[in-house]
């Protein structure tokens, strides 16, 4: 499984949606993104790519585009 691949299913699985809906989800668009479930697909993101996000990151990553953005320019997560 690709990066690109792993990191949508973080997004269908943290959230329950489907991969159409992930791919243009910004936070709290919807009740699972609340604060509780931002820390959840932190959690998910950190343990599949094997990472400790700073906190700025944590607290940038307000959609699925950005997270992209931020694995790979922060983290170097090649999608």
């Amino acid at each position: 499984m690709d990066n690109l691949q792993k990191y949508l299913n973080i997004f269908v699985e943290t959230f329950e949606i489907k991969p159409e809906e992930a791919k243009i989800l910004h936070y709290q668009e919807m009740q699972a993104w609340d604060s509780v479930g931002h820390m959840n697909l932190i959690s998910a993101l950190e343990e599949a790519f094997d990472i400790m996000m700073d906190t700025e990151d944590i607290i940038d990553l307000n959609s699925f585009e950005k997270g992209k953005e931020i694995l790979s320019e922060k983290y170097g997560v090649a999608f």
